[in-house]
């Protein structure tokens, strides 16, 4: 897992207009919480920060005036038409420490040839990890799936040290069948003409 260094400041204004003022400066406004400790409000630069967020659950360590702290991001506001970052809110971690996550899940393979749907019912998978050694993704083979056929939470083969934080149970993916709509609009038509008659 990538660790990303950015440089933080400490933040003494607060509001809309002191948010804008930040944002001009090409900056993103951000709180970092955790640990039963007060809540320290940042200043972070964008630009490394926007490059920094491509990585699911990234580790940032954040120079606070001299003081390094470890964060991992726990929720973004970006702007809805310009997807600019707004706000960033960070949870302190501390190495060793073990945090629960949603790490993305990506297919390999091809479904048996039929026409067949793959379903994400999980885009993510909620695991368990320690937050140096958080993975990036999860990979799960569809390789020959058919219609009917699901992948649980318990079938994906996960990392050492990475445990599950949902049901084992829990359905990730599901094969479904493609469904054909010729055979509705015909019964549609042999209605009318019912009628008609």
């Amino acid at each position: 897992m990538s660790e990303v260094k950015l440089a933080a400041e400490l933040r003494s204004e607060f509001g809309k207009g002191a948010a804008r003022r930040i944002r001009r400066d090409s900056k993103v406004p951000g709180v970092l919480y955790g640990h039963g400790s007060d809540p320290v409000h940042v200043t972070l630069p964008g630009h490394e920060l926007l490059l920094a967020l491509r990585t699911p659950n990234v580790l940032l360590s954040l120079d606070i005036e001299g003081k390094t702290e470890l964060a991992i991001p726990k929720a973004v506001q970006r702007d809805p038409l310009k997807g600019f970052l707004e706000h960033v809110d960070l949870l302190l971690v501390k190495r060793g420490e073990k945090v629960t996550v949603e790490v993305p899940v990506h297919t390999e393979g091809e479904l048996a040839p039929g026409g067949y749907l793959l379903e994400h019912v999980l885009n993510a998978l909620p695991v368990e990890a320690e937050a140096t050694h958080i993975p990036e993704s999860v990979s799960v083979s569809v390789e020959g799936l058919e219609a009917g056929a699901s992948v649980l939470a318990k079938d994906i083969t996960l990392p050492n040290g990475v445990v599950l934080a949902v049901e084992e149970d829990a359905v990730v993916l599901q094969v479904l069948a493609a469904q054909a709509e010729e055979p509705a609009a015909e019964g549609e038509g042999e209605g009318e003409e019912a009628a008609e008659a």
